[in-house]
């Protein structure tokens, strides 16, 4: 149930707070981050650009917090695939299902993270890198844990799943005449559980 707004008609901070943050996101989805405005978003939001500038300095500080918003998304997404199954076989279906899911979501929130047009700001660009590295820290840390695998090699190996999920994902999305979503990941966990397999299980599954 959502929290009513006050006799002033005033929403309490948190959900002014996602209201903004849901327009912001539209507006650098669909405009990028050089061509969306503070006008246009207050505008979108139905607030007034000084209602925005109350909860954010500046379209920097707005944009950041869309991308952790976003960046935790995608997170929450991976860390719930490696959690949902202790078959490293659906794990691997389970993980590129969770990068389809995230990069086909109606929000458009990948494209912050993967097609970003704000990639000379350091801010900026940290958070995907810490994004990215967390994800595959995850996976890793799987693939070590089952393998036995050195630390390196295990997160060159989550690198390279990853990296699949994103590319491959993003090419399913834009081609002109797709297969579905689920055959698509489908394809691509077989395609990747073929190359990990290879790696002998320290303690083989039943």
């Amino acid at each position: 149930m959502s929290v009513m707004a006050d006799r002033s008609g005033r929403l309490p901070r948190q959900e002014r707070r996602a209201q903004l943050l849901e327009a912001a996101r539209e507006s650098f989805v669909l405009q990028g981050y050089h061509a969306a405005g503070m006008d246009g978003i207050a505008v979108l939001a139905g607030v007034s650009k000084p209602v925005l500038y109350q909860h954010f300095p500046g379209k920097l500080e707005l944009y950041l917090a869309v991308l952790d918003q976003s960046s935790d998304s995608l997170i929450d997404r991976v860390r719930n695939a490696l959690d949902s199954t202790t078959d490293n076989r659906k794990r691997v279906r389970a993980t590129f299902e969770a990068y389809f899911d995230f990069v086909a979501h109606e929000s458009g929130a990948f494209r912050l993270i993967f097609e970003s047009d704000l990639t000379n700001v350091p801010e900026a660009t940290d958070r995907v890198a810490r994004t990215n590295e967390t994800c595959g820290q995850m996976i890793a840390e799987v693939i070590r844990e089952d393998t036995e695998l050195d630390d390196d090699t295990s997160m060159l190996l989550a690198s390279g799943l990853l990296g699949m999920a994103q590319t491959a994902a993003r090419h399913w999305l834009h081609s002109p005449a797709p297969i579905s979503q689920q055959s698509a990941a489908k394809a691509m966990s077989i395609l990747a559980w073929r190359g990990l397999s290879e790696f002998p299980l320290t303690h083989p599954q039943t």
